[in-house]
């Protein structure tokens, strides 16, 4: 192998945290430089096509950013979102995915993805940015969350909605104003009001 390249790969990976095969192209590395420091040890393959270095240090939200990077037209939802601003009690073991309603569904064996199909603005507002190992990982903000919460409460919970309703109002992760706008673009003011007027 190439010293050259393998040196810029390991420090590519290095730089990015996990990297995908075809993030190599750019920096002109042949991709079949992954898999031979697979071999060697000096690369660990984490899904399809994600790789990074062995001992590299793993976050609480390593599923994450491996889910972005996978789907990258994907937005975190629902409980996976719930378990990122710490709205739940429930640990996920699938991400789960926002996709619009024609967007393609990567399947990964070693990633259990959960998709849920959002459409206009249902699925590009209440997009935050938040950076795990390097990555920019998309995420609904917490209102948007639980807005949506309530919309899929018959895949999700009622209780699961009222929990997250009652920690993200008690820990101002939102405003009632802002909760509400979200409510209307879910259509879901009716459900949430009764619910609402009973937290506050």
């Amino acid at each position: 192998m190439d010293k050259t390249h393998t040196e810029q790969l390991l420090a590519l990976v290095e730089a990015k945290g996990i990297v995908r095969a075809r993030d190599l192209n750019a920096h002109g590395i042949p991709q079949t430089y992954l898999s031979r420091l697979v071999e060697q040890g000096l690369l660990q393959r984490v899904a399809r096509g994600l790789y990074r270095l062995p001992d590299a240090a793993v976050t609480e939200h390593h599923s994450l950013a491996k889910a972005q990077l996978r789907v990258s037209h994907g937005v975190i939802c629902l409980l996976s979102a719930l378990a990122f601003h710490r709205l739940t009690t429930q640990l996920p073991f699938e991400v789960w995915l926002a996709i619009e309603n024609k967007a393609w569904a990567a399947q990964e064996k070693r990633l259990p993805l959960r998709y849920v199909r959002f459409s206009g603005e249902a699925f590009t507002e209440g997009v935050e940015y938040h950076t795990i190992e390097g990555i920019a990982v998309k995420i609904y903000s917490p209102a948007k969350t639980v807005a949506d919460c309530f919309k899929y409460r018959h895949k999700i919970g009622l209780d699961v909605a009222l929990e997250a309703l009652r920690d993200g109002l008690g820990q101002r992760l939102f405003t009632v104003d802002r909760l509400w706008h979200y409510a209307d673009i879910c259509r879901v003011q009716n459900v949430m009001q009764p619910y609402l007027e009973a937290t506050l």
